[in-house]
């Protein structure tokens, strides 16, 4: 008998992992628990899940609790499942509904636990410079990301790698693992290893303060937290609203948004320059990484030139800085502000 599965997922994090189970002749998916719509956009008007939409295209029943309560388990319970696969659900997973799965629930975490517990752990890597992450498999607990751990596969860290897209390769290398150990783990022939406590570090869930750049830190860091903050809460400072180079620190201005960014040195003349002035750059490539990508704008740091890529003015559209400085040359020259002023962009 195929092995009755229950997965807890809402973003596209777990889509691999659902579609993956559905897909397999060992398994049958009897139910999909995600998160209840939320209002998304400018309209306001309520979005299902990433899981809650693949679940319903193949006809995998849906359940949407905004809190997992006791008729939530009655209702898990009555399915008969042999196990649970958690996937970044959002719900935490109270005691009587663990026990409700003879053989638990297996999260596949978006880190190599100890490390990165938490909301945030491919923020986190990408922020501390690791030079890879993985997925987890963990039998989950009560206690946070403390379950004793199954396996896990690595991946490497790229440089051109952002939250998103380092997100689904851990999310494609975490769904072929949960699928390849899962009916081992079901059949006793693994054991899970208890985590240590020593090494564990924790992400915590980022909030839009966290994107506020300052540019007193070295480039290399804030080239990590541009990497880091993509999509959300993205990378920005300020660009003052008036002229006057002289009074930037008492103008918070306008949100400036930095969608991409890339460490380079910064020119002669402006290597004494205040941090967050924007200097010309020499129009020299920037790394075989980008091929034609230029050093047009390069902002002084604490340490080093942070060259702009693509940038965002409050209100407008993500630009690439070669099409921005066509619109506006009073960039160079300027000097940009600490954190993200009150508004949106």
């Amino acid at each position: 008998m195929p092995l009755r599965v229950v997965v807890f997922g809402s973003p596209a994090f777990a889509l691999p992992t659902l579609r993956g189970l559905i897909e397999a002749p060992w398994a049958e998916v009897v139910c999909a628990v995600t998160q209840p719509p939320r209002p998304r956009g400018r309209s306001g008007r309520p979005h299902h899940t990433e899981v809650a939409a693949a679940a319903g295209e193949a006809a995998v029943p849906v359940l949407a609790p905004e809190r997992m309560r006791r008729d939530s388990t009655e209702q898990i319970a009555a399915l008969r499942p042999d196990v649970g696969v958690l996937a970044a659900s959002g719900h935490l997973l109270p005691t009587h509904l663990l026990e409700a799965f003879p053989h638990g629930v297996v999260n596949v975490h978006a880190s190599l636990l100890p490390r990165h517990r938490g909301a945030s752990p491919v923020t986190a890597a990408i922020l501390a410079g690791d030079a890879e992450s993985g997925a987890s498999l963990m039998r989950v607990v009560r206690e946070l990301d403390a379950g004793p751990v199954i396996a896990a596969a690595r991946t490497r860290i790229e440089p051109l790698d952002t939250t998103a897209t380092l997100t689904m390769r851990i999310a494609e290398v975490g769904a072929a693992l949960l699928l390849e150990r899962l009916p081992a783990w079901v059949a006793g022939e693994l054991t899970a290893t208890p985590q240590d406590e020593t090494a564990a570090s924790y992400a915590p869930r980022l909030t839009r303060a966290d994107g506020a750049i300052d540019w007193s830190l070295p480039a290399i860091e804030l080239w990590r937290r541009v990497r880091a903050y993509q999509p959300w809460p993205v990378a920005t400072a300020s660009y003052p609203s008036h002229g006057d180079a002289n009074d930037r620190a008492a103008d918070r201005g306008e949100r400036f948004l930095v969608h991409e960014a890339w460490p380079a040195p910064l020119p002669e003349e402006a290597r004494s320059a205040p941090p967050g002035t924007v200097c010309a750059g020499g129009g020299d490539p920037l790394t075989p990484l980008l091929p034609g990508r230029l050093a047009l704008a390069v902002v002084a740091t604490g340490e080093g030139g942070l060259a702009l890529l693509r940038v965002q003015r409050e209100g407008r559209r993500p630009t690439a800085i070669e099409d921005y400085l066509r619109g506006d040359r009073a960039l160079i020259g300027m000097r940009l502000g600490d954190g993200a002023p009150l508004g949106r962009a």
